[in-house]
């Protein structure tokens, strides 16, 4: 693989994309994946630094939920990443982050809820669906509508753990090839994040030669932190004649599930 260091280099203002961030789409766009984990990053030190002022016996922050507002495409460019803090109390905190090009013109916006997490004494709760076989199990697989010898389909790897592809209910087994910033080890969060953005791309129902289906959003709900790299989303697709459509995944580590994701899409005929 070429290029193969990370999905971004630090500038000294920001980040340099990497081609293995380009998506299915267009050429000259990421996926939304990698610029998404990267506000995933920026707002988990944002968490680190209000963690300061906190007390050495509590408990860390837990991201509860993420949500991205994908506004414009996200061209493979040097990109910056601002963050604020909404609130943040000891035991709840809301982070805001957005990612912009070189003229500041928003890109993504995203938002994440966090809150101190605690042991409780409570009975287990099994998870009513059926777990996905382990990756070790499930057959190698690569996206079939990237047009590009290098992108994202190139620097994630999968297997198919499940389900017919193209018939809008899929699982599949992700992880990350090469960090997504030089010289870090991607943390379960990103891991999760770079992956949940791909929903969509493995359950499909329309043809991509035909139709483009993409997401203006993406929410990531998790009750638990990923353990290990592999991540694996359980996608269903659900699509409408208004043009819009729905990605509905589970999402599971190898010890069960961790959490959910959604997608809106906005679906357009080829010209």
């Amino acid at each position: 693989m070429t290029e193969a260091s990370a999905f971004y280099t630090p500038l000294a203002q920001g980040f340099a994309a990497g081609l293995h961030t380009r998506g299915p789409w267009s050429p000259g766009h990421q996926h939304a994946g990698p610029p998404a984990a990267l506000l995933a990053r920026a707002i988990e030190n944002a968490f680190e630094d209000a963690l300061e002022n906190a007390s050495p016996a509590e408990a860390p922050m837990q991201v509860l939920r993420i949500t991205f507002e994908i506004l414009r495409p996200v061209p493979i460019a040097a990109l910056q990443v601002q963050t604020e803090a909404l609130h943040a109390g000891r035991k709840l905190q809301v982070i805001e982050a957005t990612l912009s090009d070189e003229s500041c013109k928003p890109l993504i916006r995203a938002r994440a809820v966090a809150v101190r997490s605690s042991k409780i004494n409570a009975p287990a709760v099994p998870d009513p669906f059926a777990a996905p076989a382990s990756p070790e199990n499930c057959p190698p697989h690569e996206f079939g509508f990237f047009t590009e010898d290098v992108g994202y389909h190139t620097a994630m790897e999968m297997r198919h753990a499940r389900g017919a592809l193209g018939g809008g209910h899929v699982a599949m087994w992700m992880r990350m090839r090469i960090p997504l910033v030089v010289g870090e080890d991607p943390t379960p969060l990103q891991r999760v994040v770079i992956a949940a953005d791909s929903g969509n791309g493995i359950s499909p129902v329309l043809d991509p030669a035909r139709y483009t289906f993409i997401n203006p959003d993406l929410s990531v709900y998790l009750h638990r932190p990923l353990t290990g790299k592999w991540v694996c989303l359980d996608a269903q697709t659900i699509v409408q004649h208004a043009g819009v459509g729905l990605a509905d995944t589970r999402l599971y580590d190898m010890h069960g599930p961790i959490g959910r994701s959604d997608q809106s899409l906005i679906i357009q005929a080829r010209n």
